[in-house]
């Protein structure tokens, strides 16, 4: 199986969202079945068929934590030395040359990423095309609205 790169922070979300699932989401529907199991016909129930399908997706999701963490490969920025190129885990500021538009990102895998927080997926067009780049370098991204280029002002490994 490949390994998917996560930041340590990332890792840690993925195990505190398993811990919850296991420890209050599973408990509380496992409640809620036996519930509705106990108000008698569960042919036409619509909370036992509710709660059924509840418990179907936490135990789907439980699977797919599982199997995203046992193949993760955690990468800890802090510990990172590139020397100076962006690489999975940096963070990087940009400037749109032709507005001069200043953004910051770092680098994170798919469960991570959140373009509000400023955190890009590693596959995402802007991050391969910063990928290997170094600091004063140009990046050029192809956008819905068209070519945008990017200079690299700084590269740092929070």
């Amino acid at each position: 199986m490949a390994t998917i790169p996560i930041t340590k922070r990332g890792a840690e979300k993925l195990r505190d969202e398993l811990r919850r699932l296991k420890t209050q989401d599973r408990p509380a529907i496992i409640s809620a079945i036996a519930e509705a199991r106990a108000q008698g016909d569960i042919s036409e129930n619509a909370e036992y068929e509710a709660a059924k399908d509840r418990q179907g997706f936490i135990e789907g999701r439980i699977l797919e934590i599982e199997g995203k963490l046992s193949a993760a490969q955690v990468i800890d920025p802090a510990e990172l030395d590139a020397g100076g190129k962006v690489v999975f885990g940096s963070t990087v500021e940009l400037e749109e040359e032709e507005s001069g538009d200043a953004v910051q990102y770092q680098i994170v895998g798919e469960d991570e990423a959140d373009l509000k927080q400023g955190l890009i997926n590693v596959s995402s067009p802007i991050a391969r095309a910063l990928i290997g780049k170094e600091e004063g370098d140009t990046a050029e991204v192809q956008t819905p609205g068209g070519l945008k280029r990017y200079e690299i002002v700084a590269v740092r490994y929070l």
